[in-house]
């Protein structure tokens, strides 16, 4: 299941860039999302449940943003992957695409639990003001202290669900940021799902990360 997680991310790239070297001007309408997920899928198979939360619904998210289409960049990642060494090959995937001639603004990278810390490094080594991206379920208070290393940098939209205790309002983050923020906005979700909210395919935060990846940075 690995290897053939790995095969359909290495496959989708080469179409990408197949379709880029059939085409004389790149397809700068074409917009792109890279998703990052939670810790329990990189550490248990596909078909797994969580005791408390269920199975995380990995294909059903993904399949829904190409239901959308977005060209969708994800894999499932390997057990204990260092956050910060995932986040600079993300980086190095989206400055590809950069030099490509696609425009920042069609790139989003959304990630989920660990997938959202993963994403706030690419925030911050990216340091692009015009990539767009969402943090799922992925900040608390104490991060301020224990991570002091990310700055929020681009059109960040954070969600988090009110029953979670892994995830709280990432306005603190924001305000200790030294880089370029052009837009940031926060959504409080009411599911009772606990953590368990990110682990399904739910309209509540899908549809608002499709609208920003969209630039429908007023989420109407």
């Amino acid at each position: 299941m690995k290897q053939f997680q790995k095969f359909c991310f290495l496959f989708t790239l080469l179409c990408v860039f197949m379709a880029f070297s059939q085409e004389k001007t790149p397809l700068k309408d074409q917009r792109y999302v890279f998703f990052l997920h939670n810790k329990f899928i990189e550490e248990n198979d596909l078909s797994a449940a969580h005791p408390e939360y269920g199975r995380s619904e990995y294909t059903e998210i993904i399949n829904s943003f190409k239901a959308a289409n977005f060209i969708v960049f994800s894999e499932k990642r390997k057990k204990n992957t260092n956050a910060s060494d995932y986040a600079e090959k993300v980086v190095k995937q989206i400055k590809a695409l950069l030099k490509k001639g696609i425009p920042p603004n069609k790139i989003t990278v959304i990630g989920t639990s660990k997938g959202g810390y993963i994403a706030q490094y690419v925030s911050t080594y990216l340091a692009d003001p015009n990539v767009n991206f969402v943090f799922i379920g992925c900040f608390r208070d104490s991060d301020i202290k224990e991570i002091p290393d990310i700055n929020f940098c681009g059109n960040i939209l954070t969600i988090y669900e009110k029953s979670d205790i892994y995830g709280v309002s990432a306005v603190k983050r924001k305000e200790t940021s030294k880089l370029k923020i052009n837009h940031f906005k926060e959504i409080e979700l009411n599911t009772n799902l606990k953590h368990g909210f990110l682990f399904k395919a739910l309209d509540e935060w899908i549809i608002p990360s499709k609208k920003w990846a969209n630039e429908n940075y007023d989420l109407k």
